[in-house]
């Protein structure tokens, strides 16, 4: 079915609610298909996208235009662009979805128990997932496919600025599920800009089991303070690298420029800088000529100062800032616990790194800093789905119920015991 206006947008609580029965409909039906099935149809959806090229280059060239007359900034003009070499990558990433192990139907610990009856834990889909969005067009393909592929039915609600965009999409993601005789309800793109449809999405408790954020941080902000819907994400990314007194200096200049300088904007770049004393002689002149030859900003404490004179003086609001942008704050710290401390206090249980030679430090440091990523001698910018294995990721969680880390497609199931018997009854 072609889902238009003559859907009551005007109402748009009861246009709500069609799309949520409509989609846990959807989602009862994808159960019930094997891995070839969805794969079948992730292909012929694909086979869409590709066909349909200028049709999404016009559409995007339609909301670009009113980005511009709207005085949409570079940056978020250059998030909304759907270039040639975007679209390749969008089509490749849904293949790579394709070929993924299907977690759906796993059955783990499956075991005798003294009754004589097995007990396991079998990978099943979520159900429906509401994905809100903002900027981004190739978003809708990557959450359609990641969904699609763990048995769940989603309900899409993108930008208003990529409206044109995602609904060309979406046209091409309806006709592919039809192609492989796959409901077309299973990924449906809310059609309507205003913005009371979010209100009404993350409320959709019948309907809905789990909202998921990808945005800015009052969009998150207000779906996780709005929502009655349980909701999958994380509001800040204040991520630490830590040079520890046994670290190789080396790796510590490597990691601590690639951490913040490889990209400024994603949410696992980091922020905060934390050296021990006795390494700061070592790695702060070093990381200071090439974070200066980069053109970023350095604010520092006072023991930073005294090793990089340009520094800006950071006051209390730095340790907790989440810039995103080419500016660092840089704190010198007396010892490991000190260093633990300052991050289980400002950061956000994003992602945090240790540079150290010390196994035993290294181990501590996994156990006592509190984020949904701990590394060791590692970019914190390796936090992500790809990097991971995963294949691809529908977001960051910091919760610590469900889904932590990167989410993937075992982040979109869930478990549920079986218990295999053979004519067994309790005595």
């Amino acid at each position: 079915m072609s889902h238009s206006a003559t859907d009551s947008v005007d109402d748009i609580p009861l246009y709500m609610q069609r799309l949520g029965a409509r989609a846990r409909a959807a989602s009862t039906a994808l159960r019930a298909l094997d891995s070839g099935r969805k794969n079948a149809a992730l292909t012929a959806i694909v086979a869409r996208l590709d066909a349909a090229r200028p049709a999404l280059a016009s559409a995007n060239a339609a909301d670009l235009e009113r980005g511009r007359a709207r005085g949409l900034s570079e940056p978020l003009l250059d998030r909304l662009a759907l270039t040639p070499a975007r679209i390749d990558a969008m089509l490749a990433g849904a293949s790579q979805v394709a070929a993924l192990p299907d977690p759906v139907g796993e059955i783990d610990g499956l075991r005798y128990q003294p009754s004589g009856i097995q007990v396991g834990q079998m990978r099943v889909p979520l159900g429906v997932v509401g994905i809100i969005y903002e900027s981004r067009p190739n978003v809708t393909l990557e959450a359609a496919s990641l969904c699609l592929k763990s048995g769940n039915a989603c309900i899409l609600r993108g930008g208003s600025e990529a409206a044109a965009s995602n609904a060309a999409i979406a046209a091409c993601i309806r006709d592919g599920l039809r192609d492989a005789g796959v409901s077309e309800d299973a990924v449906q793109v809310v059609e309507t800009t205003d913005r009371a449809a979010v209100g009404e999405l993350i409320r959709l408790t019948a309907s809905v089991d789990v909202i998921i954020p990808r945005g800015g941080k009052s969009l998150i902000a207000r779906i996780a303070e709005e929502a009655t819907v349980p909701v999958i994400k994380h509001l800040d990314g204040v991520c630490h690298v830590y040079i520890d007194a046994a670290a190789d200096s080396d790796k510590a200049v490597a990691i601590a420029d690639n951490a913040k300088t490889q990209r400024y904007s994603p949410c696992n770049a980091m922020e905060t800088l934390l050296v021990h004393v006795e390494a700061a002689p070592q790695v702060l002149p070093r990381l200071a000529a090439i974070y200066r030859d980069k053109g970023v900003e350095m604010r520092g404490c006072p023991q930073t100062r005294e090793w990089i004179a340009d520094a800006v003086a950071a006051d209390e609001t730095d340790w907790d800032a989440e810039y995103l942008a080419p500016i660092i704050a840089i704190r010198v710290v007396e010892d490991f616990e000190q260093a633990v401390d300052h991050i289980n206090r400002h950061g956000s249980q994003h992602t945090d790194a240790i540079v150290t030679e010390s196994v035993t430090l290294a181990r501590r440091f996994l156990a006592e800093v509190d984020s949904s990523s701990v590394l060791v001698n590692a970019s914190t910018r390796f936090a992500d789905g790809f990097e991971y294995g995963l294949g691809a990721e529908i977001g960051i969680s910091t919760n610590k119920l469900h889904a932590r880390g990167p989410v993937g497609l075992e982040g979109l199931t869930t478990r549920k015991y079986v218990v295999f018997g053979d004519g067994h009854v309790r005595q």
